[in-house]
């Protein structure tokens, strides 16, 4: 059970809260949850147990496992992960110091009132563009994650899952509860729910595509690292089945959450359109807990709390990507370890921290020409760049080579034998799961990486 919490909360994300909820909004609901869910069982599923039978069958992190059970040279893909975790829990960070300042400023607003007139973008903008403030955000948000690597797997990373993964599903129940009650859920709920195809656009397959891999933290060694501490008793399509299911349903959950309160507010929907991703989490909703949503003076700072312990056990897990690198190829103990990657990413949390105006050189930072356009989208700033970098590149190549480790260079007799081996369930058939690996999710993956290149497709 600690595993697959722990696994369940390097999945569960910001992802979960809020991009998946804006993606539905942005290819109309219905039929584009229908095809996510099927990328899920076809895409998403094969991939999780594939890195997570890697990482049992060799009992190693992410490099040495690809090294030990495909082959020298796959050090390389398993180096690439890394580099991936490495790069994406430094500007990740800053994101999740966000959750920080909110939860404060809900407490403040909870106890003495929301503020008559305030304009809840300027102030955004405010907090992002403050560069002492966000770096210490960033900073107290880059202790916590040091900190639960720092005691271990079981003492660390398990015991913070086991203790604020339940923390996280209750309070997502109660917003739930309260979502239900607002006069807009009823039409929330027929948008997520009931598929129209005809308003279902070309395009939206391949957000659906790329969401069901980007959601499940594939691509970059977390689950071939996580995957090296299931023991011989422990079943990998158990374990993968459920980590999806739960993944799936807290995104879910928070959509009919979001679509409530945006189906009960009058001019909410065009806000939404206008403000992106971070709009509805950061600009949009902090002032409707305290004018729409039932009981939202207590649910105000504990929806911030929720987005919090989600971004840490995320964090965590890309710290524990990197740090067990270190542990396991140079012998490095894990407290070092942690403290010297902890520390080295920091410096690169610093970048990301002040792409929002404080420093205008990283503001304004700037890869021109052919490869500037191609590698980072055109994108301006550190922060920005990063993003589109590891999301557009790192991740599908990194998930893209997994798939073929697993599908055509590992023998057929490796991987039957990690996932057959008497724990999975009876619904479990290894040819389907072999058919997926080798066929559909190359395809799928390899589909994500087309569209970059020839249709500037962005997936950050």
């Amino acid at each position: 059970m600690g595993f697959v919490l722990a696994a369940t909360g390097s999945a569960i994300g910001l992802g979960n809260l809020w991009k998946f909820p804006f993606i539905t909004w942005e290819n109309n609901g219905g039929a584009f949850v229908l095809v996510y869910l099927m990328c899920i069982a076809a895409v998403g599923l094969p991939i999780m147990m594939a890195e997570l039978l890697i990482g049992r069958s060799t009992q190693k992190s992410a490099v040495g496992a690809l090294k030990e059970a495909v082959g020298p040279a796959w050090g390389l893909v398993g180096l690439w992960g890394v580099m991936c975790g490495f790069t994406l829990l430094s500007y990740y960070t800053v994101i999740a110091g966000w959750s920080l300042f909110y939860f404060a400023k809900t407490v403040t607003w909870s106890l003495s009132g929301f503020p008559a007139g305030l304009a809840t973008g300027d102030l955004f903008g405010e907090q992002a563009g403050n560069g002492s403030l966000q770096l210490m955000l960033s900073f107290g948000f880059s202790i916590a994650t040091v900190g639960v690597v720092y005691f271990g797997v079981q003492k660390g990373i398990e015991r913070i899952a086991r203790l604020f993964l339940p923390v996280l599903f209750v309070i997502l129940v109660l917003m739930l509860i309260s979502a239900l009650g607002m006069s807009g859920s009823r039409e929330a709920l027929g948008f997520i729910f009931r598929p129209n195809f005809a308003e279902l656009e070309p395009t939206s397959l391949l957000e659906a595509l790329g969401h069901s891999f980007f959601t499940l933290s594939l691509g970059m060694g977390a689950m071939i690292t996580y995957g090296s501490y299931i023991s011989r008793g422990q079943s990998i399509v158990k374990a993968s089945a459920i980590i999806v299911v739960l993944d799936t349903l807290i995104a879910l959950i928070a959509t009919v959450i979001m679509f409530s309160v945006i189906f009960s507010v009058a001019g909410m929907a065009d806000d939404v359109s206008d403000t992106g991703t971070v709009g509805m989490l950061f600009i949009s909703l902090p002032a409707l807990f305290y004018s729409e949503v039932p009981f939202g003076r207590i649910l105000g700072p504990l929806f911030y709390v929720l987005v919090a312990l989600a971004a840490l056990t995320s964090t965590m897990s890309l710290l524990e990507v990197v740090a067990s690198y270190i542990i396991d190829e140079h012998g490095v103990g894990r407290r070092k370890a942690t403290l010297m990657c902890g520390g080295v990413v920091f410096v690169f949390t610093v970048l990301a921290a002040v792409s929002f105006g404080a420093v205008p050189f990283i503001t304004n930072l700037e890869v021109g020409g052919a490869l500037g356009d191609l590698l980072f989208g055109g994108k301006v700033g550190w922060f920005s760049m990063a993003d589109h970098f590891v999301s557009n590149w790192m991740l599908p190549t990194g998930g893209l080579a997994v798939t073929l480790a697993a599908g055509w260079f590992m023998t057929r007799q490796a991987t039957e034998s990690e996932l057959m081996d008497g724990t999975e369930p009876g619904w479990f058939r290894y040819g389907v799961w072999r058919f997926f690996i080798r066929f559909v999710a190359p395809v799928a993956v390899a589909a994500i990486i087309v569209a970059v290149i020839f249709f500037g497709v962005d997936f950050s």
